[in-house]
């Protein structure tokens, strides 16, 4: 990790995200970071803690907005912290172009508005659309279920998210997993990140934190 980064991060709002991979990003220390991920984080754990320490000094995201999430609202009207708003199928979709080696997309999604400011824009059949870039990073933090030392993954329910194309979208994938499986654990079928875009793996236990959040929805 280094000053500058760009880091994909995973789950939906604080569901699935890779909590305590960003806990250990906070203690490394590392600063401006620019981060991409649907939320604001919220409280002072993970990426809510990120933001509040004044780490990250861009934010990518569908709902910045969201409940808890003082620490970015805050500092983003003292000006302290740039937002980039993207629709949520455009955030995923510019992802997911980064991973597919494409050079970009055309979607009506946005078009008219202020988020097509100083964008491409072209009539397709009758209708407008707006060119959208695919979004790159240095490095993806993201949460699995099941993992082996290979760097298979399977997710559980809601951790199929952006999970997935945010693997394939970085340099550097590192995944925060509940179980650590013998290889053959997982059956072929239940891969769904292959361990060719993995390249760490971290056990971890459940945080007190995670379980708040699994119960309530939020972090006190």
């Amino acid at each position: 990790m280094f000053d500058g980064a760009t880091i994909l991060l995973g789950g939906f709002g604080d569901q699935g995200l890779p909590g305590q991979l960003l806990e250990a990003l906070r203690d490394h220390g590392a600063k401006n970071l620019s981060v991409v991920h649907n939320g604001s984080g919220a409280g002072d754990w993970a990426l809510g803690g990120l933001i509040k320490d004044g780490r990250v000094r861009k934010l990518t995201a569908s709902f910045p907005n969201n409940p808890g999430g003082s620490s970015f609202q805050e500092l983003y009207l003292k000006g302290q912290i740039e937002l980039e708003l993207v629709p949520q199928g455009t955030l995923a979709e510019r992802i997911r172009a980064a991973g597919a080696g494409l050079g970009g997309f055309f979607t009506p999604t946005g078009a008219g508005t202020e988020l097509a400011a100083g964008k491409e824009t072209r009539v397709i059949d009758g209708r407008e659309y707006v060119f959208e870039k695919p979004l790159h990073a240095d490095f993806a933090f993201i949460r699995a279920h099941r993992g082996d030392r290979l760097g298979n993954l399977s997710y559980r329910m809601a951790m199929r998210n952006f999970n997935v194309p945010m693997a394939t979208a970085a340099k550097f994938v590192a995944a925060e997993v509940d179980e650590l499986v013998p290889l053959g654990g997982i059956s072929p079928e239940d891969v769904h990140t292959p361990g060719i875009f993995v390249n760490k793996v971290v056990l971890v236990g459940r945080h007190p934190k995670q379980v708040e959040i699994a119960s309530t929805g939020r972090p006190k």
